[in-house]
């Protein structure tokens, strides 16, 4: 069963209900976040304690005029033409980040692949397979929830590729 924080029990994030509703097993870790923190993922592993290559960060895409989800390992970046090729596309871009926060309903640095707004074509870092469980953002700066990777594909429908770059 899930472990809930007092922020949960009173209603939590789109991406907690999400899990709640599915009824997957996870874990909410939070902690203080630093707005000059340079990197939104690497304070995450930091403050939780965890390997950076655990922690995976969400990114939007535009792959031939779709946005696409990418949840990449925090320790490297994203490949696009992995990612583009992981879709069936051509070319991948970096989204808006206005379009990606009014699209997702997160905001940026909070972004959970998780509880969307609208469900976006997802592509996981097939590096997650390797770990029993990863974090990801929870839909809030200093909020991540852990999980099995497996679980986090099968709720996001996401494909396994090797979309991070070391």
């Amino acid at each position: 069963m899930a472990k809930k924080s007092k922020k949960q029990q009173s209603g939590g994030t789109p991406a907690t209900v999400a899990l709640t509703a599915a009824g997957v097993t996870y874990t909410v870790h939070s902690y203080d976040h630093d707005p000059s923190h340079p990197s939104y993922g690497e304070e995450a592993a930091e403050a939780m304690g965890v390997s950076p290559d655990r922690v995976f960060k969400t990114l939007v895409a535009d792959v031939d005029g779709t946005l696409t989800v990418a949840v990449v390992p925090v320790s490297g970046s994203l490949d696009l033409k992995a990612l583009a090729t992981a879709v069936g596309g051509k070319r991948a871009t970096m989204a808006d980040p206005t379009l990606a926060e009014r699209t997702t309903g997160y905001v940026r640095g909070g972004i959970s692949p998780l509880g969307q707004r609208k469900r976006l074509p997802t592509v996981l870092d097939d590096s997650a397979a390797a770990h029993p469980t990863i974090c990801v953002s929870a839909g809030r700066r200093g909020l991540e929830v852990e999980l099995a990777a497996g679980d986090l594909a099968k709720l996001t429908a996401a494909v396994l590729a090797p979309v991070g770059r070391g």
